[in-house]
Protein backbone atom coordinates (compact mmCIF):
# COMPACT_ATOMS: atom_id res chain seq x y z
CA UNK A 1 0.00 0.00 0.00
CA UNK A 2 0.92 3.64 -0.46
CA UNK A 3 0.67 5.21 3.00
CA UNK A 4 0.80 8.78 4.30
CA UNK A 5 1.63 9.23 7.97
CA UNK A 6 0.54 12.49 9.63
CA UNK A 7 2.24 13.62 12.86
CA UNK A 8 1.81 16.53 15.22
CA UNK A 9 5.59 16.78 15.68
CA UNK A 10 8.64 15.76 13.69
CA UNK A 11 9.51 12.32 15.15
CA UNK A 12 13.23 12.88 15.47
CA UNK A 13 15.42 12.63 17.45
CA UNK A 14 13.89 9.37 18.64
CA UNK A 15 14.18 10.15 22.34
CA UNK A 16 10.57 9.98 23.48
CA UNK A 17 7.83 7.39 23.36
CA UNK A 18 5.73 9.07 20.70
CA UNK A 19 8.64 9.43 18.30
CA UNK A 20 9.73 5.84 18.82
CA UNK A 21 6.18 4.59 18.24
CA UNK A 22 5.90 6.57 14.99
CA UNK A 23 9.29 5.60 13.62
CA UNK A 24 9.05 1.95 14.61
CA UNK A 25 5.64 1.42 12.99
CA UNK A 26 6.59 3.22 9.78
CA UNK A 27 9.82 1.24 9.49
CA UNK A 28 8.02 -2.06 10.09
CA UNK A 29 5.30 -1.21 7.56
CA UNK A 30 8.01 -0.46 5.02
CA UNK A 31 9.79 -3.73 5.80
CA UNK A 32 6.67 -5.74 4.97
CA UNK A 33 6.32 -4.07 1.56
CA UNK A 34 4.51 -0.76 1.96
CA UNK A 35 5.55 2.68 0.68
CA UNK A 36 5.51 5.29 3.45
CA UNK A 37 5.52 9.08 3.24
CA UNK A 38 5.66 11.44 6.22
CA UNK A 39 4.05 14.83 6.74
CA UNK A 40 4.84 16.30 10.15
CA UNK A 41 4.33 19.55 11.97
CA UNK A 42 7.65 21.03 13.01
CA UNK A 43 6.36 22.70 16.12
CA UNK A 44 7.95 25.45 18.16
CA UNK A 45 7.81 23.24 21.27
CA UNK A 46 9.58 20.30 19.57
CA UNK A 47 11.52 22.06 16.82
CA UNK A 48 13.77 19.99 14.57
CA UNK A 49 16.50 22.33 13.33
CA UNK A 50 18.52 19.91 11.23
CA UNK A 51 19.06 20.68 7.56
CA UNK A 52 19.63 17.04 6.63
CA UNK A 53 17.30 14.16 7.34
CA UNK A 54 18.43 11.46 9.78
CA UNK A 55 19.46 7.97 8.69
CA UNK A 56 16.69 6.57 10.89
CA UNK A 57 14.18 8.10 8.45
CA UNK A 58 15.58 6.58 5.26
CA UNK A 59 12.69 4.13 5.03
CA UNK A 60 10.36 6.99 4.04
CA UNK A 61 10.02 7.64 0.30
CA UNK A 62 9.34 11.30 1.08
CA UNK A 63 9.37 13.54 4.13
CA UNK A 64 7.73 16.93 4.48
CA UNK A 65 7.72 19.10 7.59
CA UNK A 66 5.85 22.37 8.12
CA UNK A 67 6.75 24.90 10.80
CA UNK A 68 3.86 25.37 13.23
CA UNK A 69 3.91 27.78 16.17
CA UNK A 70 2.08 25.91 18.93
CA UNK A 71 3.52 27.93 21.82
CA UNK A 72 1.39 28.14 24.93
CA UNK A 73 0.60 31.79 25.52
CA UNK A 74 -1.25 33.18 28.52
CA UNK A 75 -3.29 35.60 26.37
CA UNK A 76 -4.35 32.82 23.98
CA UNK A 77 -5.24 30.50 26.85
CA UNK A 78 -7.45 33.16 28.44
CA UNK A 79 -9.08 34.01 25.11
CA UNK A 80 -9.81 30.34 24.57
CA UNK A 81 -11.92 30.31 27.74
CA UNK A 82 -14.58 32.27 25.86
CA UNK A 83 -14.85 29.69 23.09
CA UNK A 84 -16.02 26.09 23.09
CA UNK A 85 -12.89 24.69 21.44
CA UNK A 86 -10.09 22.68 23.02
CA UNK A 87 -6.91 24.69 23.54
CA UNK A 88 -4.98 21.42 23.30
CA UNK A 89 -6.23 21.11 19.71
CA UNK A 90 -6.58 24.70 18.50
CA UNK A 91 -2.85 25.40 19.01
CA UNK A 92 -2.15 23.05 16.09
CA UNK A 93 -4.41 24.68 13.50
CA UNK A 94 -2.12 25.79 10.67
CA UNK A 95 -3.07 27.08 7.20
CA UNK A 96 0.47 26.24 6.00
CA UNK A 97 0.11 22.63 7.14
CA UNK A 98 -3.35 22.41 5.56
CA UNK A 99 -1.96 23.69 2.25
CA UNK A 100 0.91 21.19 2.25
CA UNK A 101 -1.47 18.34 3.09
CA UNK A 102 -3.83 19.37 0.29
CA UNK A 103 -0.95 19.52 -2.17
CA UNK A 104 0.27 16.03 -1.22
CA UNK A 105 -3.20 14.51 -1.43
CA UNK A 106 -3.82 16.02 -4.85
CA UNK A 107 -0.55 14.77 -6.30
CA UNK A 108 -0.54 11.27 -4.79
CA UNK A 109 -3.03 8.42 -4.71
CA UNK A 110 -2.64 7.17 -1.16
CA UNK A 111 -4.29 3.95 -0.09
CA UNK A 112 -4.09 4.82 3.60
CA UNK A 113 -3.59 7.89 5.78
CA UNK A 114 -2.45 7.19 9.35
CA UNK A 115 -3.19 9.89 11.91
CA UNK A 116 -0.64 9.59 14.70
CA UNK A 117 -2.42 10.79 17.88
CA UNK A 118 -5.62 12.83 18.07
CA UNK A 119 -4.32 16.21 16.85
CA UNK A 120 -4.22 15.46 13.06
CA UNK A 121 -7.96 14.74 13.24
CA UNK A 122 -8.35 18.51 12.78
CA UNK A 123 -7.62 17.84 9.11
CA UNK A 124 -10.16 15.04 8.54
CA UNK A 125 -12.35 17.20 6.24
CA UNK A 126 -9.32 18.03 4.08
CA UNK A 127 -8.37 14.37 3.72
CA UNK A 128 -11.93 13.33 2.84
CA UNK A 129 -12.21 16.15 0.31
CA UNK A 130 -9.02 15.36 -1.60
CA UNK A 131 -8.52 11.61 -1.15
CA UNK A 132 -10.30 8.25 -1.15
CA UNK A 133 -7.70 6.75 1.16
CA UNK A 134 -8.72 4.78 4.22
CA UNK A 135 -8.16 6.92 7.31
CA UNK A 136 -6.60 5.18 10.29
CA UNK A 137 -6.58 6.76 13.73
CA UNK A 138 -3.63 5.48 15.71
CA UNK A 139 -4.49 6.61 19.21
CA UNK A 140 -1.47 6.69 21.53
CA UNK A 141 -3.64 7.52 24.56
CA UNK A 142 -7.17 8.29 25.61
CA UNK A 143 -6.12 11.93 25.53
CA UNK A 144 -8.83 13.40 27.75
CA UNK A 145 -8.19 10.75 30.44
CA UNK A 146 -4.67 12.07 30.94
CA UNK A 147 -5.91 15.55 31.71
CA UNK A 148 -8.81 14.33 33.84
CA UNK A 149 -6.29 12.48 36.01
CA UNK A 150 -3.95 15.49 36.15
CA UNK A 151 -6.88 17.70 37.23
CA UNK A 152 -7.87 15.17 39.88
CA UNK A 153 -4.32 15.14 41.29
CA UNK A 154 -3.93 18.94 41.28
CA UNK A 155 -4.29 20.46 44.79
CA UNK A 156 -4.51 24.09 43.57
CA UNK A 157 -8.20 24.82 42.86
CA UNK A 158 -7.83 27.41 40.03
CA UNK A 159 -5.46 25.06 38.20
CA UNK A 160 -7.76 22.10 38.88
CA UNK A 161 -10.74 24.06 37.49
CA UNK A 162 -8.90 25.16 34.34
CA UNK A 163 -7.47 21.72 33.56
CA UNK A 164 -10.88 20.12 34.18
CA UNK A 165 -12.45 22.51 31.68
CA UNK A 166 -9.75 21.78 29.09
CA UNK A 167 -10.18 18.03 29.67
CA UNK A 168 -13.93 18.34 29.12
CA UNK A 169 -13.43 20.14 25.80
CA UNK A 170 -10.75 17.71 24.73
CA UNK A 171 -13.09 14.81 25.49
CA UNK A 172 -15.81 16.38 23.37
CA UNK A 173 -13.41 16.65 20.42
CA UNK A 174 -12.10 13.11 20.91
CA UNK A 175 -15.54 11.50 21.26
CA UNK A 176 -17.15 13.52 18.46
CA UNK A 177 -14.50 12.36 15.99
CA UNK A 178 -14.05 8.72 16.98
CA UNK A 179 -16.58 7.34 14.46
CA UNK A 180 -15.25 9.44 11.56
CA UNK A 181 -12.30 7.18 10.73
CA UNK A 182 -12.24 3.96 8.72
CA UNK A 183 -10.29 2.08 11.37
CA UNK A 184 -9.31 2.84 14.95
CA UNK A 185 -6.02 1.43 16.30
CA UNK A 186 -5.97 1.80 20.08
CA UNK A 187 -2.62 1.34 21.79
CA UNK A 188 -4.02 -1.03 24.43
CA UNK A 189 -7.11 -3.14 25.10
CA UNK A 190 -7.98 -0.91 28.05
CA UNK A 191 -8.01 2.15 25.80
CA UNK A 192 -10.05 0.30 23.17
CA UNK A 193 -12.62 -0.68 25.80
CA UNK A 194 -12.83 2.94 26.96
CA UNK A 195 -13.54 4.16 23.41
CA UNK A 196 -16.12 1.42 22.88
CA UNK A 197 -17.81 2.43 26.12
CA UNK A 198 -17.94 6.03 24.85
CA UNK A 199 -19.83 4.94 21.74
CA UNK A 200 -17.23 4.03 19.13
CA UNK A 201 -18.76 1.69 16.52
CA UNK A 202 -16.25 1.60 13.66
CA UNK A 203 -13.81 -1.31 13.02
CA UNK A 204 -11.10 -1.22 15.67
CA UNK A 205 -8.44 -3.28 17.43
CA UNK A 206 -5.78 -2.98 20.10
CA UNK A 207 -2.48 -2.52 18.24
CA UNK A 208 0.37 -2.01 20.74
CA UNK A 209 3.69 -0.29 20.19
CA UNK A 210 6.31 -2.58 18.69
CA UNK A 211 9.94 -3.11 19.60
CA UNK A 212 12.67 -4.25 17.21
CA UNK A 213 14.61 -6.67 19.41
CA UNK A 214 17.84 -6.38 17.43
CA UNK A 215 18.11 -2.75 18.59
CA UNK A 216 18.09 -3.74 22.28
CA UNK A 217 21.13 -5.47 23.81
CA UNK A 218 20.80 -5.97 27.58
CA UNK A 219 23.92 -5.48 29.70
CA UNK A 220 23.43 -7.91 32.57
CA UNK A 221 26.87 -7.11 33.99
CA UNK A 222 25.30 -4.19 35.85
CA UNK A 223 23.50 -6.66 38.11
CA UNK A 224 26.83 -7.56 39.75
CA UNK A 225 27.80 -3.93 40.42
CA UNK A 226 26.60 -1.30 42.87
CA UNK A 227 22.83 -1.01 42.65
CA UNK A 228 21.34 2.22 41.32
CA UNK A 229 18.05 3.58 40.04
CA UNK A 230 17.43 5.10 36.62
CA UNK A 231 14.57 7.35 35.55
CA UNK A 232 14.27 8.50 31.94
CA UNK A 233 11.39 10.29 30.24
CA UNK A 234 10.44 13.54 28.56
CA UNK A 235 10.07 16.02 31.40
CA UNK A 236 7.97 18.46 29.41
CA UNK A 237 5.21 15.82 29.54
CA UNK A 238 3.10 16.55 32.60
CA UNK A 239 2.49 12.94 33.79
CA UNK A 240 6.26 12.25 33.82
CA UNK A 241 7.02 15.45 35.71
CA UNK A 242 4.17 14.90 38.16
CA UNK A 243 5.18 11.29 38.86
CA UNK A 244 8.87 12.10 39.34
CA UNK A 245 8.11 14.93 41.78
CA UNK A 246 5.86 12.59 43.75
CA UNK A 247 8.63 9.97 43.90
CA UNK A 248 11.22 12.51 45.06
CA UNK A 249 8.99 14.03 47.74
CA UNK A 250 7.27 10.90 49.05
CA UNK A 251 9.53 7.95 48.29
CA UNK A 252 13.12 9.08 47.86
CA UNK A 253 13.34 10.66 51.33
CA UNK A 254 12.58 7.30 52.96
CA UNK A 255 14.68 5.29 50.49
CA UNK A 256 17.79 7.43 50.95
CA UNK A 257 17.49 7.10 54.74
CA UNK A 258 17.21 3.33 54.60
CA UNK A 259 19.75 2.82 51.80
CA UNK A 260 22.28 5.69 52.14
CA UNK A 261 24.49 4.40 49.29
CA UNK A 262 21.64 4.09 46.78
CA UNK A 263 21.87 6.49 43.81
CA UNK A 264 19.07 7.92 41.67
CA UNK A 265 19.98 9.02 38.14
CA UNK A 266 17.48 11.18 36.23
CA UNK A 267 17.55 11.80 32.48
CA UNK A 268 14.96 13.47 30.31
CA UNK A 269 14.39 15.66 27.33
CA UNK A 270 13.53 19.28 28.16
CA UNK A 271 14.35 18.85 31.84
CA UNK A 272 13.01 21.98 33.61
CA UNK A 273 15.20 24.13 35.91
CA UNK A 274 13.51 22.88 39.09
CA UNK A 275 15.02 19.45 38.39
CA UNK A 276 18.34 20.60 36.92
CA UNK A 277 19.00 22.85 39.93
CA UNK A 278 17.97 20.29 42.50
CA UNK A 279 20.46 19.59 45.28
CA UNK A 280 19.73 16.23 46.88
CA UNK A 281 22.26 13.72 48.11
CA UNK A 282 22.90 10.87 45.63
CA UNK A 283 20.46 12.34 43.07
CA UNK A 284 22.15 13.00 39.72
CA UNK A 285 20.26 14.91 37.03
CA UNK A 286 21.75 14.37 33.56
CA UNK A 287 19.25 16.27 31.40
CA UNK A 288 18.92 14.94 27.86
CA UNK A 289 21.29 12.04 27.21
CA UNK A 290 22.75 11.10 23.84
CA UNK A 291 21.95 7.40 24.12
CA UNK A 292 18.80 6.45 26.06
CA UNK A 293 19.49 2.71 25.77
CA UNK A 294 22.99 3.11 27.21
CA UNK A 295 21.57 5.15 30.10
CA UNK A 296 18.93 2.50 30.86
CA UNK A 297 21.56 -0.25 30.71
CA UNK A 298 23.71 1.53 33.32
CA UNK A 299 21.14 1.07 36.09
CA UNK A 300 19.67 -2.33 37.03
CA UNK A 301 16.53 -0.72 38.50
CA UNK A 302 14.28 1.55 36.44
CA UNK A 303 11.39 3.52 37.96
CA UNK A 304 8.30 4.77 36.11
CA UNK A 305 6.23 6.36 38.92
CA UNK A 306 3.15 7.41 36.97
CA UNK A 307 0.19 8.93 38.83
CA UNK A 308 -1.72 10.01 35.69
CA UNK A 309 -1.62 9.17 32.02
CA UNK A 310 -3.12 6.78 29.52
CA UNK A 311 -2.01 4.48 26.73
CA UNK A 312 1.26 2.54 26.86
CA UNK A 313 4.59 3.63 28.29
CA UNK A 314 7.30 3.08 25.70
CA UNK A 315 10.09 3.57 28.23
CA UNK A 316 8.74 0.59 30.19
CA UNK A 317 8.88 -1.51 27.01
CA UNK A 318 12.45 -0.34 26.43
CA UNK A 319 13.48 -1.00 30.02
CA UNK A 320 12.04 -4.49 29.90
CA UNK A 321 13.59 -5.16 26.47
CA UNK A 322 16.95 -4.24 28.04
CA UNK A 323 16.37 -6.62 30.93
CA UNK A 324 15.96 -4.03 33.68
CA UNK A 325 13.99 -4.51 36.91
CA UNK A 326 11.20 -2.01 36.20
CA UNK A 327 9.20 -0.64 39.14
CA UNK A 328 5.99 1.11 38.09
CA UNK A 329 2.38 1.66 39.06
CA UNK A 330 -0.57 -0.33 37.79
CA UNK A 331 -1.38 2.73 35.70
CA UNK A 332 2.10 2.68 34.18
CA UNK A 333 1.69 -0.99 33.32
CA UNK A 334 -1.47 -0.46 31.25
CA UNK A 335 -1.30 -2.49 28.05
CA UNK A 336 1.62 -4.65 29.22
CA UNK A 337 0.64 -8.05 30.59
CA UNK A 338 3.52 -8.49 33.03
CA UNK A 339 3.22 -10.16 36.43
CA UNK A 340 4.43 -8.75 39.72
CA UNK A 341 7.75 -10.29 40.83
CA UNK A 342 7.96 -12.31 37.61
CA UNK A 343 8.66 -9.75 34.85
CA UNK A 344 8.16 -6.50 36.75
CA UNK A 345 7.60 -4.96 40.19
CA UNK A 346 4.36 -3.06 40.80
CA UNK A 347 4.19 -0.26 43.38
CA UNK A 348 1.50 2.39 43.83
CA UNK A 349 2.07 3.71 47.35
CA UNK A 350 4.93 4.56 49.70
CA UNK A 351 4.54 1.23 51.44
CA UNK A 352 4.58 -0.73 48.17
CA UNK A 353 7.66 1.13 46.93
CA UNK A 354 9.49 0.38 50.16
CA UNK A 355 8.56 -3.30 49.83
CA UNK A 356 9.74 -3.31 46.21
CA UNK A 357 13.15 -1.91 47.14
CA UNK A 358 13.39 -4.24 50.12
CA UNK A 359 12.79 -7.07 47.66
CA UNK A 360 15.52 -5.68 45.40
CA UNK A 361 17.94 -5.44 48.32
CA UNK A 362 17.21 -8.86 49.82
CA UNK A 363 16.52 -10.91 46.68
CA UNK A 364 19.40 -9.87 44.45
CA UNK A 365 19.79 -13.37 43.08
CA UNK A 366 16.33 -12.94 41.50
CA UNK A 367 17.20 -9.72 39.66
CA UNK A 368 18.64 -11.53 36.69
CA UNK A 369 15.61 -13.83 36.54
CA UNK A 370 13.15 -10.90 36.48
CA UNK A 371 15.23 -9.04 33.90
CA UNK A 372 15.44 -12.01 31.57
CA UNK A 373 11.74 -12.77 31.98
CA UNK A 374 10.97 -9.15 31.07
CA UNK A 375 13.17 -9.34 27.98
CA UNK A 376 11.47 -12.54 26.84
CA UNK A 377 7.98 -11.07 27.34
CA UNK A 378 8.79 -8.05 25.15
CA UNK A 379 10.22 -10.22 22.38
CA UNK A 380 7.18 -12.49 22.49
CA UNK A 381 4.34 -9.95 22.70
CA UNK A 382 5.74 -6.74 21.18
CA UNK A 383 7.69 -7.78 18.09
CA UNK A 384 7.40 -4.81 15.71
CA UNK A 385 7.06 -6.79 12.48
CA UNK A 386 4.30 -9.00 13.87
CA UNK A 387 2.43 -5.93 15.09
CA UNK A 388 2.71 -4.23 11.67
CA UNK A 389 1.43 -7.39 9.96
CA UNK A 390 -1.49 -7.56 12.40
CA UNK A 391 -2.41 -3.93 11.67
CA UNK A 392 -2.34 -4.53 7.91
CA UNK A 393 -4.51 -7.65 8.27
CA UNK A 394 -7.17 -5.62 10.08
CA UNK A 395 -7.06 -2.80 7.53
CA UNK A 396 -7.20 -5.00 4.44
CA UNK A 397 -10.29 -6.69 5.94
CA UNK A 398 -12.20 -3.37 5.90
CA UNK A 399 -14.78 -3.34 3.09
CA UNK A 400 -13.98 -0.88 0.31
Amino acid sequence: MKILQLCKKFPYPVKDGESLAIMQLSHSLQQIGNEISLLAMNTSRHLYKGDTLPEEAEHYVSIEKVDVDNSIRFSSAIKNLFSDTSYHISRFISPAFENKLTQMLRHNQYDMVILETLVPAIYLPIIRKHSNAKIIMRSHNVEHEIWERIAKNSPFFPKKWYISLMAKRLKAFEVNHMNNYDFFAAISQKDLDAFRKSGMEIPAAAIPIGIDKKNYMPDYRQYTKKWSIGFIGSLDWQPNKEGLWWFLKKIWIRLSEKYPDLELHIAGRNTPPEFMNMNKKNVFVHGEVDDAKAFINQHPIMIVPLKSGSGMRVKILEGMALGRVVITSRMGLEGIHAKHEKEILIANSLEEYMKAFEFCNNERERWLEIGKNAEQLIHRDFDSLNIAKNLMAHITAIPS
